[in-house]
């Protein structure tokens, strides 16, 4: 099945690769376990929808053709929500290491005690602390490459604080766990919304805004659109800070001294970006179905517009790292818990993306290995015209 997709470069998380996912059957029971994708799951908060929406997911067949799943979490939990949700025949081992793990089935990894109390819909510091034992076991199989990728169910960004988690979410979290640089990304279909600043307060954008900054991060969304998406020629949109992009300097500074020199450097380096251009007339005309990518300046700004569109569809990826990680685009909906209204495609879209965006790293590094030696080369003198 991922090679007719790959054949036809559509990504499983897209709808017309959902629909070849449906169509086409490709056997793999033949494969290794060392041959097929490993996506690690966080159990995320235990009183969230987060075990509601990870059991509808594993209800889809077509992931056990792509992948083997191990949730790191709560065998006690699962069990709660399994009953909970009427949901028992799905068949889920408890194992003790992913090297446990075996073909074309799904499994969980014990992070936690066995006295997890879980209390539906609430916000509780057990919760947060437990959602912090999974995600950091997950985090080192992950550095160790036990598994391929890891998926992210949602967390209470206050409960998880600690002294071992003293990030604003999960993507300052990577950075520090990988001594890397990110961007975020938001992506449905074939809209990718990333931005220049994450979770900052609103009176500290504009300072925290540098024409370095966005050339980084425009350098690292043009890597990502060619390695993760196998994009080959990326054009990047990049929308202003101010009302009207300032109309010219009339509402303010940043456009011309700091995004506009930002682009004109980017763009001698090679990145195809556009801009700055105004927000409001940028999502409210359909433009940004012209670009590969679209670089807001902050958090508001790009997933506002993006929520409205793609809230039960989108994934956030955290690109730019050596790592794979990816999460559905909503939070942790506690007015939703029990109630069996959750809705599991944003979950399915953040695995189905991860099997992707590991495949095109993988075809991305191979094709790049070895390159062949670029020779000078001069036109014999007989075929220069006089």
């Amino acid at each position: 099945m991922y090679l007719l997709i790959r054949i036809f470069n559509v990504p499983l998380h897209n709808k017309f690769g959902n629909l070849l996912c449906n169509l086409v059957i490709f056997n793999q029971t033949t494969k290794t376990m060392n041959n097929r994708i490993k996506i690690g799951i966080t159990h995320g908060d235990i009183n969230s929808i987060s075990y509601e929406i990870i059991l509808k997911a594993l209800s889809d067949s077509r992931l056990a053709e792509l992948c083997t799943i191990i949730i790191y979490g709560s065998p006690k939990a699962l069990a709660f929500y399994k009953k909970q949700l009427d949901m028992n025949k799905i068949n889920i081992p408890t194992i003790r290491s992913v090297e446990d793990a075996k073909l074309e089935k799904s499994y969980i990894l014990n992070c936690c005690a066995e006295d997890v109390n879980v209390e539906m819909g609430k916000q509780t510091l057990e919760a947060g602390s437990i959602a912090l034992e999974a995600l950091e076991m997950a985090t080192q199989d992950l550095k160790e490459g036990k598994i391929d990728a890891l998926v992210t169910a949602p967390i209470n960004k206050n409960t998880i604080q600690s002294d071992k988690f003293q990030f604003s979410g999960h993507t300052e979290y990577f950075e520090n766990r990988t001594d890397g640089k990110s961007i975020m990304m938001l992506i449905s279909d074939n809209v990718r919304v990333a931005l220049a600043t994450n979770h900052t307060p609103v009176k500290q954008i504009s300072e925290s805004l540098s024409k370095q900054l966005i050339v980084d991060k425009l350098m690292m969304l043009n890597q990502s659109l060619k390695k993760d998406f196998t994009v080959t020629c990326p054009r990047i949109a990049v929308l202003g800070l101010n009302p009207h992009s300032s109309d010219n300097g009339l509402l303010g500074n940043e456009e011309n001294d700091i995004i506009t020199p930002a682009i004109e450097e980017a763009t001698s380096k090679g990145v195809m970006c556009f801009g700055p251009l105004s927000a409001d007339g940028f999502w409210g005309s359909g433009a940004f179905a012209k670009y590969d990518a679209i670089l807001a300046m902050y958090h508001d700004q790009g997933l506002t517009p993006f929520k409205t569109l793609f809230q039960e569809t989108g994934v956030n990826f955290t690109a730019g790292l050596n790592i794979v990680r990816t999460s559905p685009a909503h939070g942790t909906a506690y007015d939703l818990v029990g109630k069996n209204e959750a809705n599991c495609q944003s979950l399915l879209n953040a695995i189905y993306m991860a099997i992707d965006i590991v495949r095109a790293r993988k075809m991305h590094n191979e094709i790049n290995a070895n390159p062949l030696k670029v020779e000078s080369y001069h036109r014999p003198k007989h075929y220069i015209s006089e």
